[in-house]
């Protein structure tokens, strides 16, 4: 599959199957995130991954929807100030920035895999702060639940909505 057909091919899955989630392709999704490009490499992120049924439990209590229900991991994707690139002429820091971009190919990752994800931004970050104390300083941008869809998992009737180029590009 090309890099197009895998991004049209990608939906948010919010609904897992109990298959459980090979290691393998775990740990290929967690390299994609390692080799994502970062402004200047520094690479301000950090990667938690929940597995046990413990993590599981309480990162679903951080989150107001079911979505991850059944779903064999959880990964959880931030970024922190200190290190992190800033531009000199504005002073923008590239944090969330370059941990949204570390998220985006994990989100491919599992796709790419056989596997399905949703991309979860509405979830309590103190909470996840609070019961995870190794996420403390960290701006939590994304949280992907990950599994092996369910049978009847389909993406959402807007999954087919796009806007079209030109409205989203402009030549200059």
């Amino acid at each position: 599959m090309d890099f197009l057909e895998l991004a049209k091919a990608r939906y948010s899955c919010r609904k897992f199957s109990a298959k459980p989630v090979e290691d393998d392709k775990l740990n290929r999704i967690l390299d994609a995130g390692i080799y994502a490009p970062t402004a200047k490499n520094v690479q301000p992120v950090k990667i938690w991954v929940m597995k046990s049924p413990e993590a599981l439990e309480k990162i679903r209590s951080a989150m107001p929807f079911k979505w991850t229900d059944n779903a064999q991991a959880v990964i959880v994707v931030g970024g922190i100030s200190g290190n992190s690139f800033v531009r000199p002429s504005d002073n923008r820091d590239f944090e969330d920035v370059d941990a949204s971009i570390v998220a985006t190919h994990i989100m491919l990752a599992v796709q790419a895999e056989g596997l399905g994800t949703t991309w979860i931004g509405f979830f309590d970050a103190p909470k996840v702060n609070e019961l995870f104390p190794d996420t403390k300083g960290y701006d939590l941008v994304a949280i992907f639940p990950v599994g092996y869809p369910a049978d009847d998992s389909a993406p959402s009737e807007r999954h087919e909505l796009r806007k079209s180029k030109a409205e989203l590009v402009r030549y200059v």
